[in-house]
């Protein structure tokens, strides 16, 4: 998840947090908690990183992402195994990799911050190390690539001039901006190949919602909420090819924790003994990632789960 954009929109951006009659929504999965599936946690670190923080995983296993040095500069990764390879946009700082191909890992997208302190997307090439930016469509003022199918079809975030978020699907060369209906700002995080978007929206009653955009037949369809989540709701971060979807739900206090939508049914969990858990990435292969955070005002960890 981002972070600094999670950040930057809750104290620049003034939002009401008032009770509302909840409209009726068609919902594609059931609000009740379900049995618990099993997830088995392992750590995902970048080697001697102080701070690590894994943006999506492949069906290979390999995962991409940010990580702190010990200099406290931040860095985009992709990680396959032992092999680190870091990412620095030539042309800014505090590259961020967020999404990669299911199937391939030559293919990355993510964002930097540039001289001005705008923040800018790019697609990494891995066989010709090239970074190309993805700007959002005509007069977009900041953008973020977020996820990316085997197809190439790239999914994110840009903001207009007037401040005001919208999510952004980029197929070949045309731009398609993405808007849940009655939004205030909406955010797209995860696409797979069958051209299923999931976004993150929130309206004047603040509480972050999530929608599913079906490219095929240009819908949205709303995505019930995390049950028991607390005033900021929760988000859709990534979907697999399967339909599975990796939400980040809030609790009253505005801590962050994992949940999976999978066979319509809401099965949460968080890493062992963790303050707080950050779920980012999913691939088909039963695999998810993300960080944690292990005690208040700690650092955060990589870490990958299968269930």
């Amino acid at each position: 998840m981002n972070k600094e954009r999670k950040q930057f929109m809750k104290t620049c951006k003034p939002v009401l947090r008032v009770l509302a009659v909840l409209l009726a929504f068609a919902c594609i999965a059931t609000a009740a908690d379900a049995p618990k599936l099993t997830f088995k946690f392992s750590n995902a670190n970048v080697p001697r990183a102080l701070q690590t923080f894994p943006g999506s995983i492949n069906n290979a296993g390999v995962t991409v992402g940010q990580y702190q040095d010990k200099k406290g500069v931040l860095h985009g990764y992709i990680l396959k195994g032992k092999s680190l390879t870091t990412l620095d946009d030539p042309n800014g700082t505090k590259t961020n990799a967020q999404g990669i191909k299911f199937n391939s890992a030559n293919k990355v997208v993510g964002w930097y911050t540039n001289s001005s302190g705008s923040q800018v997307g790019f697609l990494y090439d891995a066989n010709t190390k090239e970074f190309t930016d993805i700007l959002g469509p005509e007069g977009a003022t900041n953008s973020g690539a977020e996820g990316i199918n085997d197809q190439g079809w790239i999914v994110g975030y840009y903001t207009d001039s007037s401040n005001h978020f919208h999510g952004f699907l980029l197929k070949g060369k045309k731009y398609h901006s993405l808007d849940v209906p009655g939004a205030t700002a909406s955010f797209a995080w995860g696409i797979n190949n069958k051209g299923n978007i999931v976004l993150s929206w929130y309206d004047s009653t603040y509480p972050f919602k999530g929608s599913l955009y079906n490219y095929k037949k240009k819908t949205y369809i709303p995505i019930k909420g995390v049950p028991g989540a607390g005033p900021d709701g929760s988000e859709p971060f990534s979907i697999n090819n399967g339909g599975d979807i990796l939400f980040t739900w809030y609790d009253s206090s505005g801590l962050e924790h994992g949940a999976l939508l999978h066979g319509g049914k809401y099965y949460k969990f968080g890493y062992p003994k963790a303050y707080q858990t950050n779920a980012a990435g999913i691939n088909d292969k039963n695999a998810l990632g993300g960080s944690y955070q292990g005690k208040i005002n700690g650092p955060w960890s990589g870490f990958e789960a299968t269930y």
